[in-house]
């Protein structure tokens, strides 16, 4: 067996957009890896050929997402000519045939394509992302100019005016369009303040099924439910009558089915139920248990993933979904009348699914593997299809050992991974590692970073505190609570570990974390000084300056801080901020940050790391250019390696003299 490098993700392969033909013949999905010399990642397309179960590649590694089948074809994006990479606004989609031979030139779309969907062979449905060009009415040579010249400035009339991951957003949108595939020419479904979140389509009716939000000032937090036939361009909303958070809207058969949530009793972050209606919209029910407290996502953390795929889908009048539970994920199936059922059963994560008649594939992980593609027979026994990451298989792998505590009347659940070299009697340093969110978990598949730094002679211990996933509403609901119940929940795993774990040196422990990982860090540092070292990552420092400088900012800080506003209960954000306890840290700390991270702003980071150099506490802060809130888990290559070796060589320094 061969131990796990620090760069060891430089071999991995990461699988996303699963899909299965109409026939039910021929999966395909993206495999996709890192390139160092590059520093990014190559795409591949792969054929799943489900009657021989096995694999071949049908594309080269340039393929920027994958659309789906059409009939006896495969579409998808790329970039493969000069002329095409110079064309960064438009979209260049290729068409494979199934049955052999190269990849051709099919469309070209004039904006950025998020979702495809066809509705006959002269007719398609997209959803692109669009913003509008001020210098269209101008010669080629002038707006050419006068691109130039605006680049140096940069106007925002809205809030948010930019997203991670996305750029500056003031005035764009994702906007429905339908498109003559002969001429090319297209109508817009929706308008220029319309931003379209989901979309389905129903070939035997003609109806599009879509979420909305139209502002002009303020994003709301609300959206709409609307109902579109192709053919009239007439809209209606749906479910009029109710504010709303809709994550997911499909056509079941003649009906509709949908998921969402008022946040009346647990904020932005209620759990969805799900509901079913005819196109009246007029007879809405929910159909999901009134007890049912699961979570209809995937939430299990891991640090080896990269793109994402479908975790919904209706077939056969049957609604297909993913649950969070406890700290694993698990594939469900709903019936118009509410009959549920969980399809699989083992522990770890369903990434995404695809199903086709009676064939059920999904991408997961299981035990401490990487990502593979499986098959679900009927009997509940899943069979592993490919072996894209089969080299991993004689990685050492540390398996973590789990065990049940309480804190103050709460069961919660620990995991520890021993160092590789573990031998009783010897004494190790430890690192608590706190996962983001806060409403997603740590479970027990593969993470990288963790096994890294057990198999370099650490403990690495985690938990899920009160605000994560998996454990119910209520269990999920800290509002206004950040820092007290959570912080003991994690202070408990830490002194139950050390009962548990004689070996590790309570002298010589360290803590780290991302997003509110890095919150609670920042959080940590300023309340005790029990840790010798600490890594805080895309953190959040100061409430009250984050409500104007993050993407989610104005709408998440109010919900998640008690509905306190830097106008309304001030005292309040900054009770909850660690940068009011700056002055009391003494732990040696380690900032991790991304200069294009929208979600958690750089001024958090400069923020406290200034307030410990000022109160005279040692602290290093790495700033990443052009790497957003994604830094960990899709960041550039390049950067990936610099990040772990930032946070190895800290601790190593503060743990191991």
């Amino acid at each position: 067996m061969k131990s796990i490098k620090l760069d060891e993700f430089k071999k991995y392969v990461f699988l996303s957009g699963l899909q299965i033909s109409d026939d039910g013949n021929f999966a395909a999905y993206v495999a996709a890896h890192m390139d160092m010399e590059e520093n990014g990642y190559k795409k591949a397309l792969y054929l799943l050929d489900l009657q021989t179960k096995k694999t071949k590649q049908l594309t080269g590694e340039d393929v920027e997402s994958f659309f789906g089948f059409d009939g006896e074809r495969l579409l998808f994006s790329a970039r493969r000519s000069t002329h095409e990479k110079d064309e960064s606004e438009k979209t260049f989609v290729y068409a494979l045939p199934l049955c052999g031979g190269e990849a051709l030139p099919a469309y070209c779309f004039p904006y950025p394509v998020l979702k495809l969907k066809m509705v006959d062979k002269k007719t398609a449905l997209v959803l692109h992302s669009w913003k509008s060009d001020p210098f269209a009415t101008l010669s080629k040579e002038k707006a050419e100019a006068a691109k130039k010249e605006e680049k140096d400035y940069e106007v925002f009339e809205e809030i948010p005016f930019w997203k991670n991951g996305g750029g500056f957003t003031s005035r764009k949108r994702d906007r429905l369009y339908v498109y003559n595939l002969s001429t090319m020419k297209s109508v817009a479904l929706t308008d220029e303040f319309t931003q379209v979140n989901s979309f389905d389509f129903d070939k035997k009716s003609g109806d599009i099924l879509f979420t909305k939000v139209t502002y002009t000032d303020k994003m709301p937090i609300y959206d709409e439910l609307m109902l579109m036939n192709i053919k009239t361009k007439k809209a209606k909303r749906l479910h009029a009558a109710v504010d709303f958070m809709y994550s997911d809207a499909r056509f079941l058969n003649d009906a509709i089915i949908y998921t969402g949530a008022d946040g009346k009793k647990y904020g932005i972050n209620q759990d969805a139920d799900i509901y079913c209606m005819s196109k009246t919209g007029n007879d809405s029910k929910r159909i999901s248990p009134a007890n049912y407290d699961k979570s209809l996502w995937n939430s299990v953390g891991s640090d080896c993933r990269l793109g994402s795929g479908i975790n919904t889908f209706c077939e056969n009048g049957m609604y297909y979904f993913i649950t969070t539970e406890d700290d694993s994920s698990y594939l469900n199936v709903i019936d118009s009348d509410g009959g549920i059922r969980k399809l699989t059963n083992k522990k770890g994560s369903v990434d995404c699914f695809a199903i086709k008649n009676d064939t059920i594939l999904f991408i997961g992980l299981r035990e401490q593997e990487l990502q593979e593609v499986y098959l679900l027979n009927k009997d509940g026994m899943e069979e592993c299809l490919t072996n894209h990451n089969a080299y991993a298989q004689k990685l050492t792998k540390i398996k973590p050992e789990e065990f049940t505590f309480e804190n103050d009347g709460v069961q919660l659940h620990g995991f520890v991974l021993k160092p590789i070299d573990y031998k009783s009697g010897k004494k190790y340093p430890g690192i608590l590692a706190i996962h983001g969110g806060p409403k997603t978990v740590y479970g027990s598949v593969f993470y990288h970073e963790m096994q890294f730094l057990a198999q370099q002679g650490y403990f690495v211990f985690y938990t899920n505190p009160r605000g994560s996933d998996g454990m119910g509403r209520a269990f999920a609901d800290i509002r206004g609570k950040y820092g007290t119940v959570d912080y003991d929940d994690l202070m408990k795993m830490c002194d139950e570990t050390l009962k548990r774990y004689k070996s590790i040196d309570k002298t010589r422990l360290g803590v780290m974390g991302g997003s509110y990982g890095g919150f609670m860090t920042n959080w940590i540092i300023g309340h005790t000084d029990r840790f010798a070292a600490a890594c805080s990552q895309r953190s959040i420092s100061n409430w009250v300056s984050k409500f104007g400088i993050t993407d989610i900012g104005y709408y998440f800080n109010s919900d998640q801080q008690g509905g306190a506003t830097p106008w309304k209960n001030q005292e309040k954000l900054w009770e909850h901020s660690p940068l009011k306890y700056a002055d009391k840290c003494k732990t040696p700390t380690l900032f991790i940050q991304g200069d294009e991270d929208y979600r958690c702003f750089e001024a958090c980071a400069f923020q406290m790391f200034t307030g410990l150099k000022y109160h005279g506490c040692e602290a290093k802060l790495v700033l990443f250019h052009g790497e957003n809130h994604e830094l960990s888990r899709s960041g550039k290559p390049k950067h990936r390696v610099r990040r772990l070796t930032e946070i190895f060589n800290w601790f190593e320094k503060y743990l191991k003299k």
